[in-house]
């Protein structure tokens, strides 16, 4: 099944999310009203936004409120690709030029600041203290988690603990606030809102793991992106740990000079050490481990299209191609 078709039951609720975030990016500020209409023009999945609308429509909810809700969870987002590109020196996203290569690092991180900034103004008009605690405790352990992974890149000692405290970090606690949001805006008892919340976190941490290993499988002309890029930037990711942990003595140096120098000049010889160490299936299987449990989070919550459609987003996690 294709994204679209699994989120159907929210394609109305999306269109008013994307309506929400152009007249939201809006300002008097010239620059700022250029980027916006970059970012907007990008694209991208939109699932985190539609975690908030499906776990909301999940629990009952029949309010606009979610809808708020789900833009602000998209700027947060968004702020924070504006600011990792500038970190990683990156100069595609989606196979359009990025936002530091267009303006420059001092514009993508000025913009990015605008649209953190704006997504606070947003959870304010929500009327809600609550959105305020969760997002506000949601957007500092990103921010952790960013400079954690900063702190990982070029070491080749990162082990697997280490690796998945920065997705749950970086990755997984947005996702498990979307959710939750969207449990608040239907006024869930706090059991509800621990069950979202809880496959929120799992389907984040399979995510980022999905993420990782596309690095080394993925079809470049489909996903946008270079394999090896994460390697290019020193990032020691899960196929990388494991294939330095299973593999012979000269495998596992190779890697870590890899890690170390950002190298990419044997990536052919990498990505065969990748595959031959079962790095691969070992990756994968810690994903599907994740997804499992995301899913079991949900058995209390009612049947209803919404409910399905939080599975199916578990399951099209795994097949994937960016």
């Amino acid at each position: 099944m294709k994204l679209p078709d699994i989120l159907d039951p929210i394609a109305d609720d999306l269109r008013r999310v994307d309506t929400t975030i152009r007249e939201r990016l809006r300002s008097e500020v010239a620059m700022i009203n250029e980027i916006g209409a970059h970012i907007v023009s990008a694209g991208g999945k939109r699932l985190r936004p539609a975690l908030v609308l499906l776990s909301a429509r999940a629990l009952g909810c029949t309010s606009e409120e979610p809808v708020l809700h789900a833009a602000t969870i998209e700027f947060i987002h968004t702020a924070t690709l504006l600011h990792d590109d500038v970190v990683d020196e990156s100069g595609l996203r989606r196979g359009m030029k990025t936002a530091n290569a267009v303006w420059g690092n001092a514009g993508a991180v000025l913009a990015g600041d605008f649209v953190y900034s704006r997504s606070f103004q947003m959870m304010v008009d929500s009327g809600r203290m609550e959105v305020m605690r969760v997002m506000a405790d949601t957007t500092n352990a990103i921010a952790e988690g960013e400079v954690l992974q900063l702190l990982n890149c070029g070491d080749p000692d990162v082990d697997e603990t280490r690796y998945l405290r920065v997705i749950e970090l970086k990755t997984a606690r947005l996702f498990e606030g979307g959710c939750r949001l969207g449990a608040i805006a239907a006024d869930a008892p706090a059991a509800r809102q621990d069950a979202l919340a809880r496959y929120g976190h799992h389907l984040g941490i399979a995510f980022q793991i999905v993420d990782d290993l596309l690095d080394y499988t993925a079809d470049p002309a489909v996903s946008g992106k270079n394999l090896g890029a994460d390697l290019a930037e020193g990032k020691p990711t899960l196929p990388l740990i494991q294939a330095m942990r299973a593999g012979d003595a000269g495998q596992s140096e190779l890697i870590r000079q890899a890690i170390r120098d950002g190298r990419i000049d044997r990536l052919d010889e990498v990505l065969k050490a990748v595959e031959s160490t079962g790095a691969i299936p070992y990756t994968r299987a810690l994903a599907e481990r994740h997804s499992r449990d995301a899913a079991q989070a949900l058995s209390e919550i009612p049947d209803s299209p919404y409910r399905n459609a939080l599975l199916e987003l578990a399951r099209f996690n795994l097949t994937r191609a960016a």
